[in-house]
């Protein structure tokens, strides 16, 4: 997959936009965009049809206020958040199939929508009250969190500068405020393919973003080793839309899918028994924790495996999931002091799948560009240049309160260190999880929505409308303890430990790869290639797309030297047999792709071809091919015209033999023929 951008054909088409105004009972302005791509004849387009929602629907988030739950409560709690996050995701699919409806009656959406959800939600959260109430003490003030709010749909060019924290107005529970916001000046055409998001206005070209990411300051104290752990990019494609920490026993308990590396037995059902005894991708196979976080999918118009299922296409959640190109996993220490062990089972969220809507007070995950990780984005996804790949990071709290594995909100039970590395209210150090996921995708082309480079997105619950702001990564710490603490005695005497911990600096502190002063200067989505050398290029890229990992170079046939076998006769059998080698003809010739190339044993000019092709080409690289993109080539072969010399003379030295020695048994047969007719010479005389 890798660099994948699929091309729609450029036929005659033409794209018709409509720009609804709706006044909504309550005085709520809603602007709702549609749009419809065509062919000729107007028929509907069978690939894309795309419209952007009529705003999205804002409900308090009642888990974040419950932050005392009985044990004995926790599962019925759990299953009745879980019915209120359904709630909103019926309500939100009813109100984009009802545009139409709501253009015609501007009460319809209030009616038939946000008044039925209310009172759905009213009887949820009183079930909830009772769940805790048997236990302990009834929750007070729940009842007010029952009323949502139809906020009304973005403007295309409401996009914010960089940085500064959630300026999509998600503080405004209430709807209101929105900053002029909802004004219908809407961009058309980036609804993305499912109709709910992304639209233009969340990305930003990361060359326009000024460094960002502080040096922290270590004491004497500090803990400055790191700990590594590898396990894969989910190569294996183990996909589920649960959530076993938010919502233990409910299925599509996070309506969008998830990327899962580390423990196998990762759904909703599995308990801390199925964890403990689960089978574990990474490579240090007392490494069974579980990491995941949301796929991220290329706009594309592909139809995945969950296209029509729930958390999948059913719930907006469309197109070409993209694996990872790498993924890497790092425990680092504190600035302050020294880190105690996580305790078994720990389970910590970063980031808030809701934020957009919540507000950014728990907004965690940064997007950046290899070469730019100096400069990190909260709230837009990043355009990279040309030889730069998008870079997803978390970095997960790292103060624990030193009691409980989980809290009822998943959070008061961890904490983030203050600027200085202090852990508050008596917090304890424990090594912070620094996770690092590159994509290799392009930059879109926002011009046109996508269709020339699709628009890539996180999955999100519905009403989230795949706002970058809403990346999230979860972790459930299923270390061997013996490990643990040799992490913790690694961290503390500030060594570099684990798996793969002697490649590159320290992860922990966001270096970027390169130095911003070299990096790319081509323009998002530009075609211009990379100068060699260029701060762009990305350092695992060359390799992998002139990779010939089991290529053998004796398949080139180079017969330079051939014209040496006019001098025997041909008869001999023997001079025949070593013509061909059908033992490595029967080989595959495998690039970087994960397809391998035509069988057969290719002409030198033929290869020469194939290998300038694949060296200019982005070759369509699998993610799935990862730890083939991360070796270097076969030989240790150099882009360019390397390949045309050095396998050559390997090919040279394999086959002079079978042309050299038919000539050497023909003088050998000549010199016996004259021997011969001497002696008969002398014997006649």
């Amino acid at each position: 997959m890798g660099r994948s951008t699929r091309r729609r054909p450029t036929g005659a088409r033409r794209a018709t936009f409509a720009a609804v105004a709706l006044m909504l009972g309550g005085g709520g302005l809603v602007a709702a965009n549609v749009y419809a791509s065509a062919t000729e004849d107007g028929g509907p387009d069978p690939v894309r049809t795309l419209s952007s929602p009529a705003g999205t629907i804002d409900c308090p988030d009642v888990g974040s206020q419950l932050t005392a739950v009985p044990d004995t409560a926790k599962e019925d709690v759990a299953k009745e958040l879980a019915l209120l996050d359904q709630q909103i995701a019926d309500a939100y699919q009813r109100l984009q199939e009802s545009a139409q409806a709501i253009q015609q009656d501007a009460g319809f959406a209030d009616n038939a929508i946000m008044n039925p959800l209310k009172e759905k939600r009213a009887a949820t959260i009183e079930r909830i009250a009772i769940a805790v109430d048997r236990a302990g003490d009834r929750p007070e003030g729940l009842e007010s969190l029952a009323a949502c709010t139809l906020r009304a749909a973005e403007s295309g060019s409401g996009g914010q500068e960089s940085g500064s924290g959630g300026q999509e107005g998600g503080d405004n529970q209430d709807g209101a405020g929105q900053d002029g916001a909802e004004q219908g000046g809407q961009q058309p055409g980036n609804g993305g393919q499912a109709g709910n998001g992304p639209v233009a206005a969340d990305y930003v070209d990361i060359k326009s973003v000024q460094p960002n990411v502080p040096s922290p300051a270590l004491t004497s104290d500090a803990s400055r080793g790191t700990f590594a752990t590898s396990c894969g990019v989910n190569e294996n494609g183990l996909f589920n839309s649960d959530n076993v920490i938010v919502a233990p026993g409910v299925s599509n308990g996070a309506h969008h899918f998830h990327d899962y590396i580390g423990n196998q037995s990762n759904d909703a059902f599995a308990s801390d028994e199925d964890l403990a005894n689960a089978e574990t991708s990474c490579v240090d196979q007392g490494d069974k924790s579980t990491y995941y976080w949301p796929v991220i999918r290329l706009q594309n118009g592909t139809q995945e495996q969950d296209a029509n299922s729930p958390g999948g296409g059913i719930e907006g959640n469309a197109g070409e999931i993209v694996t990872p190109k790498e993924v890497t996993l790092n425990f680092v220490g504190n600035p302050r002091s020294k880190v105690t062990e996580m305790p078994r089972l720990l389970r910590i969220i970063t980031g808030d799948a809701k934020a957009f809507v919540n507000g950014t007070a728990n907004a965690n995950a940064s997007w950046s560009c290899t070469g730019f990780e100096d400069r990190q984005l909260k709230d837009k996804y990043p355009l990279c240049p040309q030889g730069s790949d998008v870079v997803r990071t978390f970095k997960f709290q790292s103060c624990w309160d030193g009691q409980n594995i989980d809290s009822a909100n998943h959070r008061t039970h961890v904490a983030f260190a203050a600027a200085d590395g202090s852990c508050a209210n008596g917090f304890k150090a424990i090594p912070q999880l620094v996770q690092r996921i590159v994509y290799d995708v392009d930059a879109p082309s926002l011009q046109d929505g996508g269709r020339t480079t699709p628009l890539f997105a996180v999955d999100t619950f519905p009403e989230q409308l795949h706002k970058p702001v809403t990346d999230h990564g979860d972790f459930i710490n299923v270390f061997d303890e013996d490990l643990m603490g040799e992490m913790v005695d690694c961290i503390n005497e500030g060594r570099k430990c684990g798996v793969g911990a002697d490649a590159g600096d320290d992860p922990g502190q966001e270096e970027p790869t390169q130095p911003p002063t070299e990096a790319p200067t081509t323009p998002p989505g530009g075609n211009d290639d990379p100068e060699p050398g260029d701060g762009g290029d990305k350092p695992t890229e060359a390799p992998a797309t002139e990779q010939p990992a089991t290529e053998d170079p004796a398949t080139e046939a180079p017969a330079t030297e051939e014209p040496k076998t006019d001098e025997p006769k041909t008869d001999e059998p023997e001079a025949e047999a070593p013509a061909t080698d059908p033992a490595k003809d029967d080989k595959p010739t495998v690039s970087s792709t994960v397809a391998p190339k035509a069988y057969g044993t290719p002409s030198p000019t033929a290869d020469a071809d194939a290998q300038a092709q694949d060296g200019s080409k982005d070759d369509g690289a699998d993610a799935g091919s990862t730890p083939a993109q991360t070796q270097p080539a076969a030989g240790g072969e150099q882009s360019g015209g390397g390949s045309g010399t050095e396998p050559q003379a390997v090919g040279d030295l394999a086959e002079t033999g079978t042309t050299l020695w038919p000539a050497a048994a023909g003088a050998v047969l000549l010199m016996a023929g004259f021997l011969l007719l001497m002696r008969t010479r002398r014997r006649a005389g």
